[in-house]
């Protein structure tokens, strides 16, 4: 809060009309910035105003410019206010789909923009950047002034063999990659915008391995991609295992144990 900022005894007019607009607006959450548009010159001193209902705990602080009601606090809607070009992703869109049960300690959001990671009201939120290439299988959740962005299960399930260490690990992964409902031409189009052949060859075998319904033609792109670099199948295992020649892979996770992880309940 600004030095200069006068606070009020009394809640005043102007903050009882402001909150009135916030109701009108159906507004729980909002940036200085967008107030202003909204309220055009209705305010003498919007800053002002906001200042005064937080001290008065009628509004909440998020960060530096950016509030919501004191009672507000979904933290989805939040976690996307806090970053420009971000969703929900990996191991939180992973549990958000339902696949995997596991709840991670933090909210990852992926976004194109550098950011901190920070802790607000309590909910810690993790923040990955990427470029802005990848950025693509974003659904709207939510409604209104309460939506936000999260990545499809397609996008969620190859950025999670991208970074695999936001996954929840990688059994967790496997497994949510038995479970999930995956259309094939949906992940020919991410992968080609992730870029990454090592992972196309990873899910080109499970898919396979699993015998995975509907995804023929995905398998079929995936082993176009194959290369001549053998990598490993768990990127951050040891140095062991069958190689594939398939699909330029060493099992150092064998086929077995894959079966087994996901016939393996919670």
């Amino acid at each position: 809060m600004a030095k200069s900022t006068y606070i009020s005894e009394n809640t005043t007019q102007n903050q009882i009309d402001f909150m009135l607009m916030l109701d009108d607006n159906e507004l729980d959450i909002f940036t200085l910035e967008e107030i202003k548009l909204i309220a055009s010159n209705e305010f003498e001193n919007i800053n002002e105003i906001v200042e005064n209902l937080v001290h008065k705990k009628l509004l909440s602080r998020i960060e530096r410019g950016k509030y919501c009601r004191y009672n507000f606090r979904d933290e989805n809607v939040i976690g996307c206010k806090l970053s420009e070009d971000c969703a929900i992703a990996y191991w939180s869109a992973l549990n958000k789909h339902g696949l995997t049960e596991q709840f991670p300690n933090s909210i990852f959001i992926q976004t194109t923009k550098r950011k901190s990671d920070k802790s607000v009201f309590g909910v810690s939120y993790k923040f990955i950047q990427i470029s802005k290439s990848k950025i693509t299988g974003i659904e709207r959740l939510g409604y209104g002034n309460h939506s936000y962005q999260m990545t499809d299960i397609e996008k969620t399930i190859i950025d999670c063999f991208d970074l695999p260490q936001y996954s929840g690990g990688y059994a967790e992964l496997i497994r949510a990659f038995n479970q999930a409902n995956l259309n094939s031409e949906k992940m020919i189009v991410y992968c080609k915008a992730i870029k990454n052949i090592a992972i196309t060859k990873r899910m080109g075998y499970l898919a396979e391995l699993l015998n995975k319904k509907g995804m023929k033609s995905f398998i079929n792109f995936a082993l176009k991609e194959v290369n001549e670099k053998y990598n490993l199948f768990d990127p951050f295992g040891i140095e062991e295992g069958e190689f594939v020649n398939k699909w330029r892979l060493r099992l150092n996770i064998s086929s077995e144990e894959i079966l087994d992880i996901c016939n393996k309940q919670y």
